[in-house]
């Protein structure tokens, strides 16, 4: 690698994936045909995607088909965009959960090196990119890796994300892998919650784009009847990750607690915590700018 080397990072949630400038939906759907209109549309390998209006159904892993790899292309398109570029040779800086990091690490970076020399088309502009290299890091320590000189000895990163939750204290600056967990307890699952609630008492379900507005502002125009659901249910998932927090062992009126991720925010709102001792960072972009940050520190050590 040498000067020239751009690094892209992406945090690929299930519901969105992230990049240091963007956020986009984590759909694709492919198009048997040429599309009419070319707005979200990859073009790659002689097939078109259209990216967006709804989220991929979780899987086990994100490698098991093209999406992910076509979600990084969209990723790429906008990034270069942004720097008014469309050739460049990369450094691509991801993440996964701490507890699954070496299981699927190895995966990970093959799939989204599969190709190397790969050119493209999103939006009808062509992009012609060679990933050089994948840098891996956790999940939950990206978010935090810019303030952790501000941590005490002992702290604990909580983060919410679409799909999981992970738990991870941070010793001396450091996670501490051996105590993480990671819980399949996202915003999702308690998305999924309130529409069997929706279901059972008022016969009807909120599409999820309205909840997802609802708890970022408060808007979407849902009925009072709904949105009493709506408040009931996020609460209840608020006081089960408190919960999840109390059992590991953590005096939460003693322990800096960092909550990130998109569920940092309902915390914030609808936990009830009152404590000086925790922070939130909601910003959704937070773990893709922690990786941003780790890959440039990597990549001038290179450089040297």
């Amino acid at each position: 690698m040498d000067k020239n080397t751009i690094v892209i990072a992406i945090d690929h949630g299930w519901s969105s994936c992230k990049t240091s400038n963007f956020v986009f939906c984590s759909g694709v759907r492919e198009i048997t045909t040429e599309p009419a209109i070319y707005d979200n549309v990859v073009q790659y390998d002689g097939r078109y995607f259209k990216i967006g209006s709804e989220r991929l159904k979780v899987k086990d892993t994100k490698v098991e088909d093209d999406n992910y790899y076509i979600l990084t292309l969209v990723a790429i398109a906008k990034e270069l965009k942004l720097k008014g570029r469309r050739n460049a040779t990369l450094l691509l800086a991801v993440g996964l959960p701490l507890t699954r990091f070496g299981a699927e690490k190895s995966d990970f970076i093959r799939y989204l090196m599969r190709a190397g020399n790969v050119t493209f088309l999103f939006e009808k502009e062509e992009y012609s990119v060679t990933v050089e290299k994948v840098v891996v890091y956790p999940q939950c320590y990206g978010a935090v890796v810019d303030r952790l000189h501000k941590m005490p000895t002992k702290a604990l990163a909580v983060d919410i994300g679409s799909w999981t939750l992970d738990i991870m204290p941070i010793v001396n600056k450091d996670p501490d892998e051996a105590m993480c967990v990671t819980f399949q307890e996202g915003v999702i699952t308690c998305i999924q919650q309130i529409n069997k609630e929706c279901v059972r008492q008022l016969n009807g379900e909120i599409d999820e784009t309205q909840i997802e507005q609802f708890l970022i502002d408060g808007g979407g125009n849902i009925p009072a009847k709904y949105q009493k659901i709506i408040v009931s249910e996020v609460k209840r998932y608020c006081s089960g990750i408190i919960h999840h927090i109390r059992e590991l062992g953590y005096n939460l009126e003693l322990t800096y607690i960092v909550f990130v991720g998109g569920g940092a925010g309902l915390i914030r709102r609808f936990a009830g915590l009152e404590q000086e001792n925790m922070v939130y960072i909601e910003d959704v972009k937070a773990n893709a700018l922690g990786f941003e940050r780790l890959a440039k520190a990597y990549l001038s050590t290179l450089k040297k």
